[in-house]
């Protein structure tokens, strides 16, 4: 199915007469440009290994704490691995873009002033309105590069290097969530689907697979309150996912729907029991303070949005038709998330019928079920019409926990073709992140 999407996309995209506003390698944000570079050699050899028995072998084997490094270092060298296919240029340069956030982070002096002029410069008309990507999101996004400019990490390189290493906690976020629902063994089974597949290209080194982790933890913080052995400490960990969902709401106006995945791990961990209601209600005061304390600081989340939805209907966004989109951004995702989703999706729908009468459910499955609808509602309102392969990727490491239903026999195969996707498209394809 994934493949028969991806392919009706870049037919209907490219037929005589039709216009997307897609670019040259429509559906995906690119342009055509075989090459091979310093990371081809690594890449093939990280794919490889996924050809073996071995990544299954070594995340079966490892203690927690080992397997959890195992799994950062892995993530970050496929990561550096792809990006290095352009050189030092894969990691140094995508983030001194004129439209990136780094370039309008080194003039920030006053981060107050900051705030109460934030808004005012999204509109297009401003006379000096922000660029795309800052304009785009709220001033968190911006601040997470100002703080690296601060700590004297401003450069192109020293700042990709940091957004890989935070994107490497990606999947390590999830083997934490997984682990604090009781399932382990079955964490273990999907990381290698977390770690080797085509969302790589673009978290290295894109400002999203920052967002993308510091969803993955308030995911994770979830699980643990939902698992809480005391009330106090249940309390505590709701509190401090609530404040990690407000930053979420502060790094992009698209991750206010990870609280669809964070009461996905709520009920995962406590099936649907009034607590569930208690601890979402601590978890929403959390949200509250850091949307509140930015409101109170110049930047009214609530009077942003109308304004940046109206740049985006200013600029391309109304170019681009949304009877193409709606369906085409799943295409991306496939490419993003790899080829082997939709048929995990479609194993975890058949497993979710078979165990609809139990009243646990299977807690890693809500999580994926969470992800789905996040993604149907992203889709559905029309705010993400293409770029959806970085704009999704706080949302499939969750996807991704579909993988759990894949055979055995079938899973070395499975994850080659992720790794070969990634290392293709990289390959043949440049992208602006």
């Amino acid at each position: 199915m994934a493949i028969s999407l991806i392919t009706a996309a870049v037919v209907v995209a490219h037929l005589p007469g039709v216009n997307v506003h897609g670019g040259a390698a429509a559906p995906l944000q690119a342009a055509w440009s075989p090459r091979v570079g310093v990371g081809t050699l690594p890449a093939l050899g990280l794919l490889g290994w996924a050809a073996t028995p071995h990544p299954w072998t070594v995340m079966a084997r490892l203690g927690w704490g080992r397997l959890l490094l195992a799994v950062w270092a892995l993530s970050v060298a496929w990561m550096v691995s792809l990006a290095l296919v352009d050189g030092l240029d894969g990691i140094g340069t995508v983030l001194d873009h004129d439209t990136e956030y780094l370039v309008s982070a080194r003039g920030v002096g006053d981060t107050g002033e900051l705030l109460r002029s934030f808004i005012g410069r999204i509109p297009l008309t401003a006379n000096d309105n922000w660029p795309v990507h800052v304009a785009g999101h709220p001033p968190g996004a911006l601040l997470f590069f100002v703080a690296l400019v601060h700590l004297g990490l401003g450069s192109g390189l020293a700042a990709g290097l940091v957004v890989v290493a935070v994107a490497g906690t990606v999947p390590v976020a999830v083997a934490v969530t997984c682990r604090a629902l009781g399932h382990d063994a079955r964490a273990r089974g999907v990381l290698p689907f977390l770690v080797l597949g085509p969302f790589a290209v673009w978290q290295a080194v894109s400002a999203d697979a920052v967002f993308a982790a510091v969803a993955a933890w308030t995911v994770a913080v979830a699980a643990l309150a939902g698992t809480a052995p005391t009330r106090v400490r249940s309390s505590a960990l709701a509190v401090a996912t609530g404040l990690g969902l407000g930053g979420c709401a502060m790094l992009s106006y698209g991750l206010p729907l990870v609280v669809v995945l964070v009461l996905a791990a709520l009920v995962a961990a406590r099936g649907w029991h009034r607590d569930v209601v208690a601890l979402a209600s601590v978890v929403a005061v959390g949200a509250g303070v850091v949307v509140g304390a930015s409101a109170w600081s110049g930047f009214a989340y609530w009077q942003a949005y109308p304004v940046l939805h109206q740049r985006y209907w200013d600029g391309l966004a109304s170019a681009r038709p949304a009877w193409y989109w709606v369906w085409a951004n799943l295409a991306l995702l496939a490419v993003c998330a790899g080829p082997v989703l939709f048929g995990a999706l479609a194993a975890s729908a058949g497993r979710l019928r078979a165990t609809a009468h139990r009243p646990d459910g299977d807690p890693v499955l809500t999580l994926v079920v969470g992800a789905v609808l996040a993604i149907v509602v992203a889709d559905l309102s029309l705010m993400s019409k293409a770029e959806v392969e970085r704009i999704w990727l706080p949302f499939v490491p969750w996807l991704l926990l579909a993988t759990v239903m894949v055979p055995v026999r079938a899973r070395r195969w499975a994850l080659v073709g992720q790794a070969a996707l990634g290392l293709l498209v990289q390959s043949l394809l440049v992208t602006p992140w």
